[in-house]
């Protein structure tokens, strides 16, 4: 977020239905646009290589991939799985400056998703075909040639969106597994050890310290709301955090108090089925019924963004844009809220 920004805004977590990144690219700008924070697409339904894993595989610095019946693993050097993922991201790359430069007031933001370290160390495979998360040498090599591939892409999204502040987002999906010791071995038949707390908050500070180097915005690190790591984040110096709202326990909307009037941001996913969009009033409803209970002041609002739970991938393109329309809407009735406090 802007440290300017005084007033709600919204954004979404990157995937996006279908296969054409040019017109993708062309609905999230038109509804994300200033003060909102448009991403670069990701495409899953163009298949390998687009995928979550894939595409943050494919910046990787000196670690080419290739797939495999199990997933992807680590190799020697490129092959075609690894090109076309590295293609792919090209492509989306090249569309959004072409979609930016033809834009009379290009947005002052862009974001940038990726896996997280410890995620992608899960999904990750060495050559024996277990997965990499059980190599300690081996996370650290995927945490170090994350952060530096992914320095390497701010410099390219920078040039194609000149002037624009880049912010990151790294998603951690398995982060309670990883964390718990529940990541099951490529057998299946017993777990990996869990991956020491002080580990996982030093390999997030890795990534944030690069891109931020490399002229990054905020770093945001994404949840699932089960098990969210809170207090493990709470020692890195990432203080930005994107987790669906529902569910969560007082203790954990205690912890992202403290966050917030420590000056932190919450990406707030509100929109737990994206097939089944509330109304306005009833989205703005399950952040201020919280907000109130915790009693947080209404300005802190603006430390908000509004997301959907996941990923859009999975509706059509049409329900993709309306859900992005509700979200920006939902922000300006919140917004509305402040400004009658």
């Amino acid at each position: 977020m802007d440290p300017s920004s005084s007033q709600v805004t919204a954004t979404a977590l990157g995937e996006w239905p279908g296969t054409d990144p040019l017109e993708a690219t062309r609905v999230v700008r038109g509804e994300l646009g200033d003060p909102h924070l448009p991403h670069l697409v990701s495409l899953p339904d163009r298949g390998v290589g687009s995928d979550a894993v894939g595409r943050t595989a494919a910046i990787l610095v000196e670690m080419p991939v290739d797939v495999q019946p199990h997933g992807w693993r680590l190799v020697d050097r490129p092959g075609k799985d690894h090109r076309r993922a590295v293609s792919a991201l090209s492509t989306d790359l090249n569309v959004l400056g072409d979609v930016i430069g033809a834009e009379s007031e290009p947005g002052p933001a862009v974001k940038i998703h990726l896996r997280g370290p410890l995620s992608l160390a899960a999904n990750l495979h060495l050559h024996s075909g277990e997965r990499a998360l059980l190599d300690v040498g081996a996370r650290r090599e995927i945490r170090d040639s994350l952060a530096a591939g992914a320095a390497a892409l701010i410099g390219r999204v920078r040039s194609v969106a000149p002037g624009a502040l880049i912010q990151v987002q790294l998603d951690e999906p398995e982060i309670a597994s990883v964390l718990a010791g529940g990541v099951p071995t490529a057998s299946g038949y017993r777990t990996l050890r869990a991956v020491p707390d002080q580990e996982a908050a030093d390999a997030w500070d890795t990534v944030a310290e690069a891109v931020r180097e490399s002229g990054a915005g905020t770093v945001a690190v994404s949840f699932p709301a089960e098990s969210a790591p809170l207090d493990v984040l709470a020692t890195s110096r990432i203080t930005a955090v994107a987790l669906p709202l529902a569910g969560l326990s007082m203790a954990q909307w205690e912890s992202l108090a403290g966050q917030l009037e420590a000056g932190g941001e919450l990406w707030a996913g509100i929109i737990p089925d994206p097939r089944a969009v509330p109304t306005v009033s009833a989205l703005a409803g399950a952040v201020l019924s919280p907000w109130r209970m915790l009693g947080l002041p209404l300005n802190r609002l603006a430390q908000l963004r509004l997301t959907p739970d996941t990923g859009l991938a999975g509706v059509s393109p049409t329900a993709a844009a309306n859900i992005l329309r509700r979200l920006t809407q939902t922000a300006d009735a919140l917004n509305q809220e402040m400004a009658n406090d």
